[in-house]
């Protein structure tokens, strides 16, 4: 039985969120699967990506394929990158301790990486708000400004033309 690990389609109509499953390769795309790994909501900036890693991992050492969606989620998670480092093991190229340190380096490398997305994120649109609001306030300004300017010509004039009906 072929066994691939890909996404199950939730949520509603331009709103969705995915499963994450270990399915037979001849079910449907939203039909029965073996085990639900995780959760993929690609709507949030960054998008939020939830998966079960011992269980991601133990699928992918018994030889569950990923769609390619799903391998860069995974891989997005580093469950690849330790299938990886755990296969230099089998082949006798690096030690448990090995691996747990470089692993550990690839995570913390990846969370400072991630800390900066969202910081950067969060600073750009606050620059973006205030310079909507400075945009705002110029147009606010000239538009008082006109009117200002309108309504002293209106004054001007009836002031005019009581003087003229006086005459």
């Amino acid at each position: 039985m072929p066994v691939k690990i890909r996404l199950s389609r939730q949520g509603r109509k331009k709103i969705p969120f995915y499963h994450v499953v270990v399915a037979d390769s001849r079910a449907p795309r939203d039909g029965r699967y073996i085990e639900r790994l995780g959760k993929y909501y690609p709507k949030t900036n960054p998008a939020t990506i939830e998966i079960d890693f011992d269980r991601a991992l133990y699928w992918l050492q018994t030889g569950a394929q990923p769609t390619d969606t799903c391998r860069s989620l995974l891989s997005e998670k580093g469950v690849l990158y330790k299938n990886h480092l755990l296969n230099g093991v089998k082949k006798n190229a690096l030690t448990l301790e090995q691996v747990d340190s470089k692993f550990q380096a690839w995570v913390n490398e990846k969370d400072s990486k991630l800390q900066q997305q969202i910081e950067a994120s969060k600073n750009s649109k606050e620059t973006v708000k205030k310079q909507q609001l400075v945009a705002e306030n110029k147009a606010r300004e000239t538009k008082a400004a006109a009117i200002a300017k309108k309504n002293a010509e209106a004054n001007a004039k009836p002031a005019e033309t009581a003087e003229e009906a006086v005459n």
